[in-house]
């Protein structure tokens, strides 16, 4: 058994997987998955898991280069905004329409689904690399 960082083998996998300019994404419980995209749905209930708890495990574990978000983030959630630029200080922030975010979502390795039940608490992670 591991003894610490992500337990959810899923995830652990996927995370494992990824070479550079590979992008997860960290939905809330709103984001349509498109066909064909891996879905790892950890949703319990409104809020639980909320998107932040996720990204706080994603940070530690992963190598991101750059970021991406729906625009309407800056208007429609503020607070979720804050937080994701404080835990990531050092990468490249892009902003598309939400219409074009959800099209992208198309692309990525998998969706992890949470509970969040606030506006445009989506993220597209991209994987850099160690050296």
């Amino acid at each position: 058994m591991k003894k610490n960082g992500i337990l959810n083998s899923e995830i652990d996998k996927v995370l494992a997987d990824l070479g550079h300019t590979d992008q997860i994404i960290i939905a809330d419980a709103g984001l349509p998955i498109p066909d064909g995209v891996k879905k790892i749905d950890l949703a319990l209930a409104l809020n639980d898991p909320a998107f932040q708890k996720v990204l706080d495990l994603l940070v530690e574990e992963m190598v991101i280069e750059e970021v991406m978000l729906a625009d309407e983030i800056k208007a429609g959630n503020p607070k979720q905004l804050e937080q994701i630029q404080q835990k990531l200080p050092t990468q490249t922030f892009n902003y598309v329409s939400h219409e074009e975010f959800k099209n992208l979502s198309k692309n990525a390795k998998a969706i992890i689904r949470t509970g969040e039940a606030t506006p445009y608490s989506n993220i597209i992670l991209q994987s850099g690399v160690l050296f």
